[in-house]
């Protein structure tokens, strides 16, 4: 019997958790996908998302979702022991927004490492926790109830940061930090937050 000195040390592995979200979910739409449950994917293969059962390993059950709708390739950065996803859209119709990145066909970016997944009416938060295994990744999928969007932008009571960057999902669409005083009060129009 090996003594717990002596055992083999366990190597994390990395977990890519995945929350979706569809105003239109039913039971069907999601029902090949196991929620709250880790599965492990070889390293080596490519993880597919779309219709096709016999291509994919996660299956939408939706004729709005194309045939493969995305693919993630787990791989490790060059002179690093880092390990990251690739995100790729298999989509000839439908644009993959990732953050503020928008995929064409055949586009492909590095998944950061929390980041929010769009296309068609699919919102789907990814979320990265790092391990050091280079044999295999695991997924772990969540059901929202709410919209995930609507759930990580709500307006936030904390002091906004005097380096006057907004949000990464909501780009300040051309205008420009101003100056403000902290003792104004806020107050809350049809823009949002703002000062009196």
């Amino acid at each position: 019997m090996i003594s717990f000195e002596e055992a083999d040390t366990e190597e994390t592995v990395t977990c890519l958790h995945m929350t979706f979200y569809h105003p239109c979910q039913n039971d069907q739409m999601f029902s090949c996908l196991n929620f709250c449950r880790r599965e492990q994917v070889r390293a080596d293969e490519v993880a597919k998302f779309g219709r096709d059962s016999n291509v994919c390993h996660y299956n939408l059950m939706d004729t709005r979702v194309s045939r493969i709708q995305f693919s993630l390739q787990f791989y490790r950065k060059l002179n690093s022991s880092e390990c990251c996803f690739e995100i790729k859209n298999m989509s000839k119709k439908t644009k993959l927004m990732v953050d503020q990145t928008e995929l064409g066909y055949l586009n492909k970016t590095d998944l950061p490492w929390k980041c929010i997944i769009l296309f068609g009416d699919y919102q789907i938060l990814a979320e990265t926790e790092e391990g050091v295994s280079m044999d295999y990744f695991e997924t772990y999928f969540h059901l929202s109830e709410v919209p995930i969007l609507q759930e990580r932008c709500l307006p936030s009571h904390q002091p906004v940061p005097e380096t006057g960057i907004s949000s990464p999902l909501f780009p300040s669409q051309g205008k420009n930090p101003t100056e403000i005083d902290e003792n104004e009060p806020w107050h809350t129009g049809e823009g949002g937050w703002s000062r009196f």
